[in-house]
């Protein structure tokens, strides 16, 4: 594989980094620099080359699945998908960046997370309940050092859909990617009412309520902890965009 080129330019700001980095490997996927059924540089190989963070990476990946031209396969890598597979997806993630468009993608995930939550809690293995754990607790100790907590949100709810054993939820997760968390395309904390630290720890909070459920095997309980969850977020941002004026 032919090296990347080593940036010259200061880079600006993250999202404007994801995309960029996002354009590059979609060109070598394009071109057939990267092959179908290849495996994609690693993380730590794209940060070196690119000269930006994992975040950064993880969100150009994200693009990347959402476009449908790569799948992630867990605790193995990325790989660019066959032709006949790529761009399956007719949805198209990359346009969610106005508030109307994340609390449109909320509705979504409650619609889908509630019902995923539900057949975690009956389906889950203890394993999976373990590693909900630790995304709950890799939340926490991301907000305390001053994070976002976006990758961790991002595997706790998809180890939940992991748990339903039903590889339509994993793929559809998978697909949406990081685009489910409404931070990662539109600075809510700029619209909150509280300090950003303090609301993140409120949401950990909400986790631990669907952990907790899961790990009962209540899946009526998960479901409504689930919802709760997701319509808190949506309520949150729409009564704080709508007293910015911005709906």
């Amino acid at each position: 594989m032919s090296a990347f080129k080593t940036p010259t330019l200061p880079r600006r700001r993250s999202v404007s980094l994801a995309h960029e980095v996002m354009n590059d490997l979609q060109e070598r996927i394009r071109s057939g620099r990267y092959k179908p059924g290849e495996k994609l540089p690693t993380e730590p190989e794209v940060m070196a080359e690119q000269g930006v963070s994992r975040t950064v990476v993880r969100e150009a990946i994200s693009r990347l699945q959402a476009a449908g031209l790569v799948e992630t396969r867990h605790g193995v890598g990325t790989f660019v998908l066959p032709a006949m597979r790529q761009g399956a997806h007719p949805l198209d993630f990359s346009t969610v960046v106005t508030i109307r468009d994340v609390l449109a993608m909320l509705e979504l995930r409650i619609s889908l997370e509630t019902e995923a939550a539900g057949l975690a809690a009956s389906r889950r293995t203890d394993e999976q309940l373990q590693r909900m754990r630790e995304a709950v607790q890799a939340f926490e100790e991301g907000v305390a050092r001053g994070e976002s907590s976006v990758e961790a949100d991002y595997q706790f709810h998809l180890q939940i859909a992991l748990a339903t054993h039903n590889k339509y939820f994993e793929d559809f997760y998978r697909h949406l990617g990081t685009s489910t968390i409404p931070r990662t395309r539109l600075d809510t904390s700029q619209f909150s009412a509280e300090p950003g630290q303090s609301y993140l720890f409120r949401t950990n909070r909400e986790h631990e309520n669907i952990l907790d459920a899961i790990a009962r095997q209540d899946p009526q309980a998960a479901s409504a902890a689930m919802r709760m969850h997701l319509t808190n977020s949506r309520e949150r941002l729409k009564r704080a965009s709508e007293a910015a004026g911005l709906e």
